[in-house]
Parts: structure tokens; C-alpha cells; sequence
């Protein structure tokens, strides 16, 4: 390994130790899926989370709660037990004042509803509507499956934000978001997904890990689109072949706990483990705002 990628990692490695904790897990809406002992019901509270993991941690996770608070101790066997009419009656019904930015009760009873059909499907929940098929990779599968709930949810999905596709060149950050908590093993994810391709995993990206990897050289793109994406993981991958998104988490939470000010200065960064990796403001890399 040249010695300028053993640097980054053990940089990145030093980025783990600080925020691979669970202070740390308690501003991540994962906190909610982990309230939950099933693996369904595990699954139901991450298709939830993921897909609300937008705007602020703190309120966010509220929303969260909010959505799967009618569902009990047991979402998963509350969505089996009714039948859709009645599903969608109670939901409507109990999210009726509930909304979080762009989303509306509504729409998250028909998200829900959405789940229980394709669990009804397939017997036990989504990774069988993801697993990739003949002649298909991991994100012709994912595709396959928003092009789908494109046609099934109700008009006020919009279809660029609420179900982005990756063979639009979407960065989709909330799919891969909760695909690392389902099929990822090592902390803090679950791992409850066995079939599913874990090389074929992509790095949840936001904003946080977007600047952050810009100033430490894993990615030199100013978009944060799909290809972006797909630049990190490859990057992180030959630090960690074997588990290239186990970074994630510490990248983002570096953004999210408000301890990177976008600016390279000794007396604000210094502490950091990236400090003497990192290029924010100078002209090597990529200036932006914090």
C-alpha cells in the first residue's frame, strides 16, 4: 500500500475511533430502527427512516417516531395483520396532522401500504424485490423497484426526490442508506440481509460525506450525484476491501455533530485525525462552504 493511502488510512481509521460510538448513534435516525428487536420489524422502521433522513437529525428522528408510533411494539405484524382497506383507514386516520418537510401523512400511509404489498409478496419483506437478477447488477434490481413504486404511489410522490433512480445518475442516499443497515453486518448496522450482494453496496451520500471526502481526496467531483458515489466507495474499497462503507458513518457524523467547519486552521482542526490529511481551503482542493 503506498504510503499515502496507509496515511488516509489511518486517518479514516482515527475517524472511526472517535465517532464509531453510541453518543455518537444517538443523532443517527438508526437509533430508531434499533429500538426494535424483530428483524421485520427491524426492516419496516428502516424503510421508514431511511426514507425520512432529510433536514435536521433532531426533528427528523421525531418525524420518524411519529410514523411508526400507531404501528406498536410490532409494525410488521400490525401492517400483516389488516387487510389494505383497513391499514389504510387506521394509518390515514392516525398520521392525519403528521408531516415532515416534503412528506405528508398521506404520503407515508401509502409508503407503508407499499411495504405490505410487497412483503405480501414475497413472504419476508423487501430483499427479495432488491436481490439483482439474470443479467442484472444491484443497481438495475434497485432501479426495478422504483420504477415500480413510481407507477403504484400516489401522484404527490415526486418522482426526482422521493424515488430517485440510480440509472438516472442519482446519488440516492436514502436507498443506499438503508441498504448498508440491512445487509452491512459491522457496527452500527444489522445485517439482516444475507442474499443481497454486499459488494454491490454504495455509499449513502450527503452533504457532510460529499465535502468531507472532496477535502481528503476521495472524490474530486463538485456534483454529488451517483458517480460521485460510486468514486468514493471505490476509493474507500481499496483502504478496506472487504468493508469500504464501515467509513461512512464516521464521515458523515464528523458533518452532522458540527465538528468540521469547512476551513483547514490549526487552532479549530488540529484535534481532528484528518487534519494533516485534509486540503479544505487550499487550492489542491475543492473549496466550500461549511
Amino acid at each position: 500500500m503506498a504510503t499515502a493511502t496507509t496515511a488516509l488510512k489511518a486517518r479514516l481509521d482515527g475517524l472511526c475511533a472517535r465517532y464509531d460510538t453510541a453518543g455518537a448513534l444517538r443523532s443517527d435516525p438508526l437509533r430508531v430502527v434499533l429500538a426494535y428487536a424483530s428483524p421485520l420489524d427491524r426492516e419496516v422502521a428502516a424503510f421508514v427512516a431511511a426514507h425520512l433522513a432529510y433536514g435536521r437529525v433532531e426533528p427528523m428522528i421525531r418525524a420518524v417516531q411519529g410514523v411508526l408510533a400507531p404501528l406498536g411494539d410490532r409494525p410488521a405484524d400490525w401492517l400483516r395483520e389488516r387487510s389494505v382497506p383497513v391499514a389504510r383507514r387506521e394509518l390515514t386516520h392516525a398520521l392525519g396532522n403528521w408531516a415532515w418537510r416534503f412528506h405528508t401523512g398521506p404520503d407515508l400511509a401509502a409508503w407503508l401500504l407499499a411495504w405490505k404489498r410487497l412483503d405480501a409478496e414475497s413472504g419476508a419483506g423487501l430483499e427479495a424485490h432488491l436481490l439483482p437478477g439474470p443479467e442484472e447488477g444491484p443497481d438495475e434490481a434497485l432501479s426495478r423497484l422504483v420504477q415500480r413504486l413510481r407507477r403504484e404511489l400516489p401522484p404527490s410522490y415526486g418522482a426526482r426526490f422521493s424515488l430517485p433512480d440510480p440509472l438516472e445518475g442519482a446519488a440516492c442516499k436514502r436507498w443506499r442508506m438503508f441498504l448498508r443497515w440491512m445487509v452491512r453486518s459491522g457496527w452500527p448496522d444489522l445485517g439482516l440481509w444475507t442474499r443481497y450482494p454486499a459488494h454491490g453496496l454504495v455509499i449513502p451520500l450527503d452533504t457532510h460525506v460529499a465535502r468531507v471526502s472532496r477535502f481528503i481526496g476521495l472524490s474530486h467531483r463538485a456534483t454529488p450525484d451517483g458517480k460521485m458515489a460510486r468514486d468514493i466507495t471505490e476509493a474507500l474499497r481499496r483502504l478496506d476491501p472487504a468493508d469500504p462503507l464501515r467509513y461512512d458513518f464516521a464521515l458523515s457524523h464528523l458533518g452532522i455533530l458540527g465538528d468540521c467547519p469547512g476551513v483547514r486552521k490549526r487552532s479549530t482542526c488540529a484535534a481532528c485525525p484528518l487534519y494533516t490529511v485534509c486540503r479544505a481551503g487550499s487550492k489542491s482542493g475543492v473549496r466550500t462552504r461549511a
